[in-house]
């Protein structure tokens, strides 16, 4: 079994942006997951619904399975429950995400005592331990977040987000307006966790080059969907798909004169994602589209073995029901057949209430950190008093997007 197990995700946002549009992807533990793509192609969308972090009244379709338990089913207490404990995120922004006026200890330390039950002593000690692991001083605990530099703050984030052993790291953007050296570090740091703690690893950056060189494998997204997906050296050094080409060919290359001298981009902007083009929606800035892309969407085709991408220039059609393969898993059929289980109740939600006519289902094994009731997302407490644990973080992820 898969340890994330994304199934043909959909998200809207109030107003009609189709920020997600049929996503397929899948990791497995100890496996590390780049997701690439322009400003405003749905990367941290996806990020905020693995963990349904999205603002009230986002309509969700498809599953997110997280060790065979789909999130997007899952009662308010059951996902309260897997937040941290089964799966964290690293938010864009350390300086942001952080509480400034709380220090970091204390705030590595709250999700420990909500999710473990420590007591005060066990989880200082441990938040120390975080901090070390990290390559920080446990006397940092006492810091302010504004006495930290850009890469400190960014390792403090790291550490809380293992702070309660989750078995799934989403980092988005962890290396933003980070200098080279730092940027270098960070990476070097997640790389190591990820392979010391066979933890998964879905890692979002607008730098293709930084992926190619940390993960095993890439998905470019465009327009809410994935349009390009395979091992993630080679699509960084020949992408099958148009966009894909011109996200890799914007880096200079060490070494090659020509992208030293001729560095190339791609004019225009991303779809706007409520008035999304019809066909292709990459056809309109696309140096190589056909007559036929203004009129035909283009779905994933097999271009090689453990290689795909969503345009008609590449091999034959992998059809609307490939397996949700971002690691090269094979379909229900067996024998390398595409396909994808059809599963009850994978019709669109909304996020803070069930989906229409169908059922939710009760909650896992795990104990809730609150009552299992479902109650409306807005009408979820913080997770502490002090206002800096997951559920601070919930609340402010929704007034940034609302």
């Amino acid at each position: 079994m898969s340890l994330l197990d994304v199934r043909d995700l959909e998200v809207t946002y109030p107003g009609g942006a189709a920020a997600v549009r049929g996503v397929d992807l899948t990791l497995a533990a100890g496996e590390k997951l780049g997701i690439a793509g322009e400003s405003g192609c749905g990367k941290s969308t996806l990020a905020l619904a693995l963990l349904r972090l999205l603002p009230a009244g986002t309509r969700i379709g498809g599953q997110l399975l997280l060790d065979g338990e789909d999130v997007l089913t899952m009662k308010w207490g059951r996902v309260r429950a897997v937040r941290w404990a089964g799966a964290s995120i690293v938010f864009q922004g350390a300086m942001h995400s952080l509480n400034a006026v709380h220090r970091v200890g204390d705030q590595i330390a709250e999700p420990i005592l909500l999710h473990r039950r420590a007591t005060s002593a066990a989880a200082k000690k441990r938040a120390g331990e975080l901090l070390e692991q990290v390559g920080l001083p446990a006397a940092r605990a006492s810091a302010y977040p504004h006495e930290l530099s850009g890469g400190q703050r960014q390792r403090v984030m790291i550490a809380m987000a293992l702070a309660c052993d989750p078995r799934l790291i989403v980092a988005d953007e962890p290396t933003t307006a980070l200098d080279v050296m730092i940027q270098a570090q960070i990476l070097r740091l997640i790389e190591e966790l990820v392979s010391e703690q066979d933890v998964g690893l879905v890692m979002i950056s607008h730098d293709l080059a930084v992926l190619a060189d940390t993960c095993d494998r890439l998905a470019v997204m465009y327009a809410g969907r994935v349009v390009e997906e395979g091992p993630a050296r080679q699509v960084y050094e020949d992408a099958r798909h148009p966009y894909g080409r011109a996200l890799s060919g914007a880096f200079p290359r060490i070494g090659d004169p020509s992208s030293r001298f001729a560095p190339r981009g791609l004019p225009g902007d991303p779809p706007d994602p409520a008035a999304v083009p019809s066909g292709c929606a990459f056809h309109p800035r696309c140096p190589v589209a056909l007559d036929l892309c203004a009129a035909q969407d283009q779905v994933l085709r097999a271009a090689e073995a453990g290689r795909w991408a969503a345009c008609v220039h590449v091999g034959s059609d992998a059809g609307p029901g490939r397996r949700s393969g971002a690691l090269g898993d094979e379909g229900p059929g067996g024998d390398g057949e595409p396909g994808r289980p059809e599963a009850a109740g994978t019709g669109p939600r909304t996020e803070g209430g069930a989906q229409a006519g169908s059922p939710v289902r009760g909650d896992g094994p795990a104990a809730d950190a609150v009552p299992a009731d479902a109650v409306p997302a807005d009408d979820v407490p913080e997770d502490g008093a002090t206002g800096h644990g997951p559920g601070a973080e919930e609340a402010e992820v929704r007034s940034r997007t609302a």
